[in-house]
C-alpha cells in the first residue's frame, strides 16, 4: 500500500476532527428526511402509505453504493473516490430541494444515498493513517463523529424545517457536501491500495466473502434486524407525535434529541467488547430493542407521562442499535486488512437493506394500523435476530484470517 510517511507516523488532531466531522455530516444525509416524511409527502401529494419510500429510496441508494463503490476503495485512490461520491450526493440533495415531482424526488433521494457511501470509505481509510496499535482508537474517534451525525440529523432537520421549510434542509446539505469534497481531496494524505485485482474480480469476491465468513454474515444479519426496527421507529414516530400529541417540528426535534443520548453507549460497548463480553452484550441489544417497542405499544392516550414513556422507548432503541453496531464493527475489522473495504461494504449493505425494509414497512403499517401495527413489526425484528443468534455453534468466533483470504482469491 502506497502511503506517505506522515500518514503512518502521526495523526494530527485536525485530521482526526476533519474525518470525524465529515463522516457525521455525510451520514446525516440518510436521516434528514425521517422526521420530514409527512411534510414532504404532503408537499409532493404522495399517498400516506407511500411516505415510507422517502426514506427507503435513500437507503436503497446507499446499499447500491456500498456494494459497488465501497469495495472499489480496496483498489482506487481513496481521496478522489470520496470526492466523486460527495459531488454525487450534492447533486441528489440539490434536486431534492428544487423538485416538485414525487418521482423525481425519490430518484434524487436514491442518488443522495448512493453518493453518501463516501462515509464508509473514510472509516476504513482512517485506519490506514496510523500504526496497527492505534487503529482501534482512530476508528473509534471517527465512528463517534459518524454516530453523532446520524443521531443529530433528525432534530436538526426538524428545527430547520420549522423555520425555513423542508427544502432548505436539502439545499444547505448540498452546499456542505460540495465544501467537504474540496477539503478532503486537498487536505487528506493519499491512499493508493495495491491494484492486484480487477474491479470485476473485486465485485465477484463479495458473495463468497459473505457466505464463507461466519462472523461477517451473522453480524450483518443481527444489525439488519435491529436497524429495520430502528428505521421503522424513526420513520413513523414523527407522524405519530404530530397526529397523536400535536407536536410541532420543534417539539419533534426536541424528542429526537433522545437519539443523541443513545450514541453515548457506543464507547462503553467498545470497551466491554474488548473484555470479551460481545455475546452477552449482543443478547442485551436484542432484548432492549424489543422491549422498547413493547414499552411504546400500549401508549394509546396522549398524556405527559405517556410521552415520557415514548421518549424512554426511543432512547432504549437507539442505545441497542448503536451499541450493537460498535460490537459488530469491532468483530469485522479484526478479520483482516486486505478485505476491510469489501467487508465493510457488505456489512453496511446488508444492514441498510434491513433499514430500507423497515422504513417501507413502517409507512405501510402506519397507514393501515397506526402505531399499534407498526410497533408489532418493530418488536418482532429483534426477536428474529435472537432466533438466528441461538443457532450459533460458536464456530464463527474462531474463524481464521487465512481462511478468509483463501476464499476471496
Amino acid at each position: 500500500m502506497k502511503e506517505n510517511k506522515m500518514s503512518k507516523n502521526q495523526s494530527p488532531l485536525w485530521l482526526v476532527f476533519l474525518l470525524a466531522a465529515s463522516c457525521g455530516l455525510i451520514a446525516a444525509n440518510l436521516y434528514y428526511a425521517q422526521p420530514l416524511a409527512g411534510l414532504i409527502g404532503n408537499s409532493l401529494s404522495m399517498p400516506r402509505s407511500m411516505t415510507g419510500l422517502i426514506v427507503t429510496m435513500t437507503q436503497l441508494g446507499y446499499v447500491i453504493g456500498l456494494l459497488f463503490i465501497v469495495p472499489f476503495s480496496d483498489m482506487a485512490e481513496n481521496r478522489l473516490l470520496t470526492g466523486l461520491g460527495l459531488m454525487t450526493a450534492a447533486c441528489g440533495l440539490l434536486i431534492s430541494a428544487l423538485t416538485h415531482h414525487a418521482g423525481l424526488f425519490l430518484f434524487a433521494a436514491c442518488l443522495t444515498g448512493f453518493g453518501s457511501v463516501s462515509a464508509q470509505i473514510l472509516v476504513p481509510y482512517s485506519a490506514s493513517l496510523v500504526p496497527a496499535k492505534e487503529q482501534g482508537r482512530m476508528v473509534g474517534n471517527v465512528m463517534s463523529g459518524l454516530l453523532l451525525g446520524i443521531m443529530a440529523a433528525r432534530p436538526l432537520s426538524s428545527l430547520l424545517a420549522q423555520f425555513t421549510g423542508w427544502r432548505s434542509v436539502f439545499l444547505l446539505s448540498a452546499g456542505i457536501m460540495a465544501v467537504i469534497a474540496v477539503l478532503l481531496v486537498y487536505l487528506l494524505p493519499p491512499r493508493n491500495p495495491l491494484k492486484n485485482q480487477s474491479y470485476r474480480s473485486l465485485i465477484a469476491s463479495l458473495l463468497p466473502l459473505f457466505i464463507h465468513t461466519p462472523v461477517l454474515k451473522r453480524r450483518a444479519v443481527y444489525q439488519a434486524c435491529l436497524f429495520c426496527s430502528f428505521s421503522l421507529f424513526w420513520t413513523v414516530a414523527p407522524m405519530w407525535l404530530e397526529e397523536h400529541y400535536h407536536l410541532t417540528q420543534t417539539g419533534i426535534a426536541l424528542f429526537s434529541l433522545a437519539g443523541v443520548g443513545g450514541a453515548a453507549v457506543s464507547p462503553v460497548a467498545g470497551k466491554l467488547a474488548d473484555k470479551g463480553y460481545t455475546k452477552p452484550l449482543t443478547l442485551l441489544a436484542f432484548f432492549t430493542a424489543s422491549a422498547a417497542f413493547l414499552l411504546s405499544h400500549g401508549i394509546l392516550f396522549p398524556t405527559r407521562i405517556s410521552l415520557m414513556v415514548f421518549l424512554a422507548a426511543a432512547l432504549l432503541l437507539d442505545m441497542a442499535v448503536s451499541g450493537n453496531l460498535v460490537l459488530s464493527q469491532k468483530a469485522i475489522y479484526e478479520l483482516g486488512d486486505q478485505t476491510r473495504g469489501r467487508m465493510n461494504g457488505i456489512f453496511m449493505a446488508v444492514f441498510f437493506t434491513g433499514g430500507a425494509l423497515g422504513s417501507f414497512l413502517g409507512g405501510w403499517a402506519y397507514a393501515y394500523a397506526s402505531w399499534s401495527g407498526a410497533s408489532l413489526i418493530g418488536m418482532a425484528m429483534p426477536l428474529i435476530a435472537l432466533l438466528y443468534f441461538l443457532t450459533d455453534n460458536g464456530y464463527n468466533h474462531n474463524y481464521k484470517k487465512e481462511i478468509i483470504n483463501e476464499q476471496i482469491i
